[in-house]
């Protein structure tokens, strides 16, 4: 990371279980993102078309007696196949605004939901394709598990950039592997609107020594679509808690709750280099003679 930039955390509502109202959404914020002079723009955890929350995905357990085979069968037609032409709209949205576009997903590959993280340029094309390794919870019945692949950060004109979903975040070895690959924006779109959260996204800004950036859910249940049946809770389904944070743990933005919103930051490339003096996890504070990451497991 060379210059200062400016990123973007889009914490928006998508059009829940509607693919290509959804992306038409992306593109609005992406345009008006731009025109604040945002470089990247981050959206939440399978932004496109929804995330599964608990709220509906417990019908899933018992059968097809609340209709939950075809709520899962609507989640699956609206998802991202990838390659197709909705993907494209996506790579076309960030080409025409010469930005990088960090998109989460749910991402249909036959008859598996995936839960993913795509990151595009700003020449279009698909720069980092990453499939969360471990579902959580309830999100277990809907997604399958995903491999190593875009497990790392890739090298842009705006520094490195890599990122992990919602509670991979949790896992020390897979945060390591973009630690190792040098990653300086860290991204972490999440569904986890909790307060405690944001003590690990304060810890990671201090342990990757990189700018992190968490873009959270937010979903009101009066969005969702009739159909689809939802347990009794609250309004908010998701309450966000976006946030955008400097390598020392300091917020440059957010967090934002119970509310729509993109928030910006710029980022100081001399902050990375200054925080890595005292501690720099892949470089002068590893020790690989006593403990390393083994990437020989195919990928």
């Amino acid at each position: 990371m060379r210059e200062p930039v400016t990123v973007a955390c889009a914490q928006v509502e998508p059009v829940l279980f509607d693919r290509d109202a959804t992306i038409s959404r992306l593109e609005e914020v992406a345009t008006e993102a731009a025109s604040r002079g945002a470089r990247l723009v981050l959206f939440p955890e399978t932004f496109v078309p929804a995330y599964p929350t608990n709220r509906w995905v417990r019908y899933l357990a018992g059968g097809d007696g609340g209709g939950a085979k075809h709520v899962f069968a609507r989640l699956a037609r609206e998802s991202l196949e990838v390659p197709s032409p909705a993907s494209e709209r996506i790579g076309a949205t960030a080409r025409e605004h010469g930005l990088w576009l960090a998109v989460g997903a749910n991402e249909l590959d036959r008859g598996t939901v995936y839960n993913a993280l795509l990151l595009y340029g700003p020449d279009g094309e698909l720069a980092l394709h990453h499939r969360k390794l471990v579902p959580t919870n309830h999100e277990r019945m809907v997604w399958g598990p995903g491999d190593g692949s875009g497990l790392e950060a890739v090298e842009t004109e705006l520094g490195r950039v890599g990122g992990l979903i919602c509670w991979e975040n949790f896992m020390p070895l897979a945060r390591f592997a973009l630690y190792e690959t040098g990653v300086e924006l860290y991204l972490a779109p999440t569904a986890e609107d909790t307060e405690m959260w944001h003590d690990s996204m304060r810890h990671i800004a201090r342990e990757s020594r990189a700018f992190v950036l968490s873009c959270c859910v937010f979903q009101r249940a009066s969005s969702f679509p009739d159909d689809v049946p939802l347990a009794e809770g609250s309004e908010l389904v998701g309450r966000g808690g976006s946030a955008i944070l400097a390598p020392d743990g300091s917020y440059l933005a957010g967090p934002l709750w119970d509310e729509e919103g993109v928030l910006y930051a710029e980022l100081d490339p001399e902050q990375l280099l200054a925080e890595r003096q005292r501690f720099d996890a892949a470089g002068h504070y590893h020790r690989p003679d006593v403990l390393g990451l083994d990437r020989r497991l195919p990928r």
